[in-house]
C-alpha cells in the first residue's frame, strides 16, 4: 500500500512537472508511448507487450536520435542517453529474438526506462524551471 501511495504521488508530480514544460519534442513523446505500454505491463510480470513490440520500440529510439532536439535541450548529456536508448533497445530487441529469459528482458527493459528518465531529468533540468533532473516529468499518460 506504501508502494502504491508513493507511485500515486510521483505520476500525480510528474503530471504537473510535465504540463510546466514548453518544449514540445515529438519524438520523445513518441517513444514515451511505446516504453509506457511495455515497461508497465512488465511490473506485473507481463512481457507480451514488450516482446511483440520490441522492434517498434527499436524503431521510436532510433527516429528521436535522428530528430531535431529542441534548442534548450541540446547538449552532449542528453545526447549520449539518446545514443544508449537506441543501443539499449536493439540490444532488447536481440533479446527477444532470441526467446531469452523473462528475467533478463525484464532487467533489459528496466534498464532503458531508468535511461529514460535519466533524458527525461535533463530536459526539465535544462527547461528554466529549476528541476533537479530527477522527476519523472513526461509521465502525463505513463501510469506507476
Amino acid at each position: 500500500m506504501k508502494k502504491l501511495i508513493i507511485l500515486s504521488f510521483l505520476v500525480l508530480t510528474a503530471s504537473l512537472t510535465f504540463s510546466q514544460s514548453k518544449t514540445e519534442w515529438a519524438e520523445l513523446k513518441s517513444f514515451h508511448s511505446v516504453m509506457a505500454q511495455t515497461f508497465h505491463p512488465s511490473e506485473d510480470g507481463n512481457l507480451k507487450p514488450i516482446k511483440e513490440r520490441a522492434g517498434e520500440m527499436v524503431t521510436k529510439a532510433e527516429t528521436l536520435q535522428k530528430s531535431k532536439i529542441p534548442a534548450e535541450q541540446d547538449n552532449d548529456k542528453i545526447k549520449s542517453a539518446i545514443d544508449r536508448l537506441v543501443t539499449g533497445s536493439k540490444e532488447l530487441k536481440i533479446m527477444v529474438d532470441k526467446k531469452e529469459s523473462d528475467e533478463a528482458i525484464t532487467k533489459k527493459l528496466s534498464a532503458l526506462h531508468d535511461t529514460f528518465h535519466e533524458i527525461i531529468g535533463l530536459c526539465q533540468k535544462d527547461d528554466g524551471h529549476g528541476h533537479d533532473g530527477h522527476g519523472h516529468g513526461s509521465h502525463d499518460n505513463h501510469k506507476h
